[in-house]
């Protein structure tokens, strides 16, 4: 009986390459994400799930302040709590307001602070804030401010103050009473859905309650995915020499430390 023919052979050939996949590894973005049919793909509809649900995450993460104390007292350094009006998260998302003032316990731990040296005034005090999202704070306010602080050995630096609840301009009352020609807030960021993990660094020169945004200094996107905590170290320091010399920070203030050295000179 004669063998039926062989099927013909069919040599396996290899996926087309995704052309978008090289631009993919420069950002974090959503860009081409292909379709099946009219749908998007189910890897796409999945990893935005995730990603929805770690933004909500961050907002809602509770700042371990503990475990941050034990690495700013590791480091040598003072520590003060403070917490903002709001009492709770709740109170905090839906009344900005609060954010922006401080309780009566913190007043009075701040006024404390400035009697025992009445003569000190720190040239900068630090605050690392929840805001946003306390999962940033957690992970990048210490790591960025060992940085900084390795390029401000000639400034006097008051206590690191640890705010909860808090928003930018709480760091306003916190500087005022801690008698500090600057503050800087190390702040957590809105989440996006591609880094829920974003910290702020907001400097106001001459604090008090009343600074408006114009009158403060932004630097975003702080982590190591976006803006290293090096590059993110010599432009804060850029910025506060730059406030000392101006005599104001905002918008008055412009980052011109990308014309200046490729390394700032350490004091």
């Amino acid at each position: 009986m004669p063998k039926p023919p062989a099927s013909p052979r069919v040599s396996p050939t290899s996926p087309s390459p995704d052309p978008w996949a090289q631009l993919r590894q420069y950002t974090r973005a959503r860009i081409a994400l292909g379709r099946a049919g009219h749908a998007q793909k189910t890897e796409s509809v999945l990893a935005f799930g995730l990603a929805h649900a770690q933004a909500r995450d961050a907002v809602h993460l509770p700042l371990d302040a503990g475990a941050l104390e034990a690495d700013l007292r590791d480091d040598g350094l003072t520590v003060l709590h403070v917490h903002s009006a709001a009492p709770d998260r709740d109170h905090y998302l839906r009344r900005p307001d609060l954010g922006r003032q401080l309780d009566a316990d913190s007043r009075s731990r701040l006024d404390e602070a400035r009697s025992a040296a009445p003569d000190r005034r720190p040239d900068v005090v630090f605050v690392i804030a929840d805001g946003l999202s306390a999962l940033a704070a957690q992970r990048h306010g210490v790591p960025l401010l060992r940085a900084v602080l390795a390029r401000l050995h000639a400034w006097q630096v008051g206590p690191v103050v640890i705010a909860r609840q808090s928003r930018v301009a709480l760091g306003d009352d916190i500087g005022e009473r801690l008698g500090a020609r600057q503050v800087v807030m190390l702040i957590g960021e809105r989440p996006g859905l591609s880094s829920p993990d974003s910290l702020g660094i907001y400097l106001t020169y001459d604090p008090h309650p009343g600074r408006t945004d114009a009158q403060r200094n932004c630097i975003s996107n702080v982590r190591p995915e976006g803006l290293p905590y090096a590059q993110a170290a010599d432009r804060l320091v850029f910025l506060l020499r730059g406030a000392v010399a101006l005599g104001r920070s905002g918008v008055d203030l412009k980052d011109d430390s990308a014309d200046v050295a490729p390394a700032l000179p350490r004091e």
